[in-house]
């Protein structure tokens, strides 16, 4: 089974180091594999790199792809992250 949100990045900078930061932490309490889509390119949630190499910025849509044990919680978790502006 694979659970899938999208959220629309909508502070300032997008993801870059500090929200990105944030958002890997977040994604690492998770058990289930978690990926990050953008314009057909996928990368792991729990990665810093792959997320920061996809140059996310405001005003972009992304996919957020969870699968495992706690799929939905992560999804759901991740996509309250961003909609809250990563609480800055």
């Amino acid at each position: 089974m694979v659970y899938i949100k999208t959220a629309v990045i909508n502070n300032e900078v997008g993801l870059h180091a500090r929200p990105v930061t944030f958002f890997i932490q977040k994604a690492n309490e998770f058990k289930s594999s978690i990926w990050v889509e953008k314009d057909h390119r996928r990368v792991n949630a729990k990665s810093l790199l792959g997320v920061l190499s996809m140059g996310i910025t405001q005003g972009t849509e992304i996919t957020i792809v969870a699968e495992g044990p706690d799929e939905v919680v992560a999804a759901d978790s991740l996509a309250e992250l961003i909609s809250s502006n990563f609480s800055e």
